[in-house]
């Protein structure tokens, strides 16, 4: 694990949809890969930092977000690909609910991917620097990242900056597309909850700007949810 970690290096589609590069002693993590035919950006971007991209990892398997994997796999032959246990199943386009989950409906664009991931994970493990939290709400598998060595949260789509930090469990007016996709209001308020406890210095969102000191904001999204 690098002993310091260089500021989130934030790759964007149309200016509202995210991916990140973060850089690791190996190489870059990519987290998320944008919207189909985002892979020749995310790879000039990679370029302008002098490293090869080695792992891509996937906060959940929305199209937006998984949207240029199969591009970037055949591209990058040899890099991992990670998303959680729970989640895998969406990306192969099972949509089919466990036992237990929520009987709400799932949301959003399930369009799948042929890419099968290398490996999956669960919450708690540790990829690199970036520690895995689950944060289950918006979809059953859904994770968070927290960078170890800064305390940057990579939040996927539990928070969006787009209009006003937000929290998934409510409808931002600004910004509505982040809670239209979430299948557990409910459950994304917990996992909201979850990622401020944190106390993260950096929220880096899947959706809008990178938020410096984002504590505060975080609680208002809370109170805002919850009302």
């Amino acid at each position: 694990m690098s002993a310091t970690a260089a500021a989130p290096v934030r790759v964007s589609r149309f200016g509202f949809v995210n991916a990140y590069l973060v850089r690791e002693d190996d190489g870059l993590t990519l987290i998320d890969t944008l919207l189909p035919r985002s892979g020749r950006a995310i790879l000039r971007a990679a370029d302008g930092i002098g490293a090869p991209i080695v792992r891509i990892v996937l906060t959940h398997a929305h199209g937006d977000h998984i949207g240029s994997l199969d591009q970037l796999a055949a591209a990058l032959p040899q890099a991992e690909v990670l998303i959680s246990s729970r989640d895998a199943r969406l990306l192969a386009s099972d949509t089919t609910l466990d036992p237990g989950e929520s009987r709400e409906k799932l949301r959003g664009d399930y369009r799948g991917a042929a890419t099968r991931p290398t490996r999956t994970f669960e919450g708690g493990e540790r990829i690199g620097s970036l520690e895995v939290v689950a944060a289950p709400g918006h979809t059953p598998g859904h994770v968070a990242l927290l960078d170890a060595r800064d305390r940057t949260l990579y939040c996927g789509d539990a928070y969006s900056t787009l209009g006003g930090v937000a929290t998934s469990a409510k409808a931002n007016p600004r910004f509505p597309l982040v809670r239209m996709g979430t299948w557990s209001p409910a459950l994304e308020l917990e996992s909201a909850r979850a990622l401020r406890a944190l106390d993260p210095r950096r929220l880096a969102p899947g959706h809008g700007k990178v938020v410096d000191s984002p504590g505060a904001a975080m609680e208002r999204a809370i109170a805002q949810a919850a009302a």
